[in-house]
Order: C-alpha cells, then structure tokens, then sequence
C-alpha cells in the first residue's frame, strides 16, 4: 500500500448486490466497520451477520473469504482484523477471530483461531510460524506515514 494511491481513498458505498465498484461484496454491510485507507481485493467475500471490524490500513487480497457466521459447524462470532495487517490472496477468515496488529497471513490460509500482533502465520489451518522483527515492523509502518 502506497500514501499516493490513497491519497483520495473514500468509505465504499454498496449496490443493490452488496457489491463496490472495486468487486469486492459484503453481506450485512451494516455491521461492516471499516477503518481509513483499508484495502480490500476483487472479488472478495465478506458475511458481516454478526460484525466485521477491519481497522486502519487493514490489507486483503483478492478472492478472500471473511465469514461472522458458519452454518456448516454453526458457529459465529466478530471477526477483527486490527491495525495494519495484511491477508494474502485466497485466504479464509471463520467466525470468532482476531487477526493481530501488523500479523501477516499467507495466501491460501485458512484462520479459525486468533493470530497474535507482529506474527506471520499461514497454512491450512493458519498457525503462527515466527514473530516479525522489529526492523520488518518499522518497515511496514513506513508505507503508511
């Protein structure tokens, strides 16, 4: 995420689909809270049943998945994506989960338990895999001041 391109970023407005003009929908908009200068990829999926909360500067790829409610396993809950993490393309977020400030998920990961602040973490399920440096955490906040 680049200062330039967000320069004139706006709060997304749905059409009779849920759909924005990025390709990108959202199920129960209403309970969708959204952050300043959030990135959200095409055609990705969001179900805001029970609350999605995506902080400042949040980052998802394209073709992801964010479910508050699950009718295969009945479960349902908030999700959070806090401050400036990232969610790698193809990646499934389920109901009751907390994805830490400045974690990173890699793509095609699948995340039914929270991931702490400063992790990566990916796979199938995600698990955490090691903790972000502290020079690799002052380089991702230098792309958002």
């Amino acid at each position: 995420m680049t200062k330039k391109r967000f320069t004139k970023w706006k709060q997304p407005t749905f059409d009779k689909n849920d759909t924005t003009k990025w390709n990108w929908m959202c199920q129960h908009h209403k309970n969708l809270k959204l952050g300043k200068r959030v990135d959200i990829g095409a055609f990705t999926y969001i179900n805001a049943k029970k609350g999605v909360t995506l902080e400042d500067y949040v980052q998802i790829g394209s073709h992801c998945s964010l479910y508050s409610i699950s009718t295969i396993d009945n479960k349902e809950g908030n999700i959070t994506l806090k401050k400036n993490c990232r969610v790698g393309t193809h990646s499934v977020v389920m109901p009751d989960v907390t994805i830490g400030e400045n974690a990173i998920i890699g793509a095609f990961s699948f995340v039914i338990t929270d991931i702490p602040d400063n992790t990566v973490a990916y796979g199938v399920p995600a698990k955490a895999i090691r903790k972000l440096t502290k020079k690799e955490i002052e380089e991702l906040y230098k792309v958002i001041k």
